[in-house]
């Protein structure tokens, strides 16, 4: 009987330990050593939201990704220069690596790529993203030329949540007036009935199916003669400025038709009854 290849029975030496250590956001072979504070942490997040719950704010802090330096092998321990392989065991402590961001993480099935513009790694697979100049960001392919361009769109806070965008590990996504949104967020404004975005009130979509609907409402509730009067009205969607006629289910924009429209100017100002 042949001897068993006792090789193909060993673990690759880079390999050992893979997947079994880390944290809630990343999983990797390693820990870092924050420039910021000196201490010791899994990974950068890790370290802000612990400095962010600190009781003085003074104290609060983030810790900047390029900075870091020195690195703890998770498998023996080793401090050493920021590397992809362990100088000691010779581990490999991130699957994925990038030595620019010090980023390591061994779930490579979130397709991790660095984008040289953003200046920072993005998950989810360099083909399916491109970078907008103007927007100052990586975003879905299906968003090339399909876009409202904001300048710098992305470096600026959730308006739901207030998390920072620009270098967020939630899905973020681009509304229909440019401005950048959570994912998720977006979805429970919708899930709550809120359609408008909550920067520039513009609509989240397109709304057509939902003004035809209005229409329908509108010609089927005849308003008391008493309330049959004109107001001027704005409309968020297009900004300009026209008159409807009163309604309880809302006033439709002279313009662009849109139902996205706010009252203004004084009751006195805006009252016309009809004859």
């Amino acid at each position: 009987m042949e001897d068993d290849d006792s090789s193909s029975l060993q673990t690759n030496p880079l390999d050992v330990g893979k997947s079994l250590h880390g944290c809630i956001h990343y999983r990797r072979r390693c820990k870092i050593r924050a420039p910021c504070c000196n201490q010791i942490f899994t990974c950068r997040h890790c370290h802000n939201e612990y400095t962010n719950a600190l009781a003085n704010p003074k104290e609060r802090h983030e810790i900047v990704r390029h900075d870091i330096k020195q690195v703890i092998c998770a498998i023996c321990n080793t401090e050493q220069q920021v590397a992809q392989i362990c100088t000691n065991c010779g581990v490999k402590m991130g699957e994925y690596f990038c030595g620019i961001c010090k980023f390591y993480d061994d779930d490579i099935s979130k397709e991790q790529f660095h984008c040289n513009d953003c200046g920072i790694c993005r998950v989810g697979g360099s083909t399916n993203f491109f970078h907008c100049e103007k927007c100052g960001s990586c975003f879905d392919v299906i968003l090339r030329g399909n876009h409202t361009c904001v300048g710098n769109s992305m470096k600026n806070h959730c308006p739901i949540c207030y998390e920072f965008l620009f270098d967020t590990i939630k899905a973020s996504t681009i509304m229909v007036c440019g401005h950048a949104i959570h994912l998720d967020c977006s979805r429970e404004l919708i899930r709550q009935d809120q359609y408008r975005c909550p920067i520039c009130s513009k609509s989240l979509s397109s709304m057509s199916c939902t003004w035809q609907r209005l229409d329908q409402e509108i010609e089927a509730t005849v308003m008391p003669e008493e309330y049959r009067y004109e107001i001027h009205i704005l409309c968020n969607d297009c900004h300009n400025t026209s008159k409807a006629f009163f309604h309880i289910f809302g006033h439709k924009c002279g313009h662009c038709k849109s139902y996205n429209t706010r009252r203004i100017g004084t009751t006195d100002d805006s009252l016309e009854r009809r004859t």
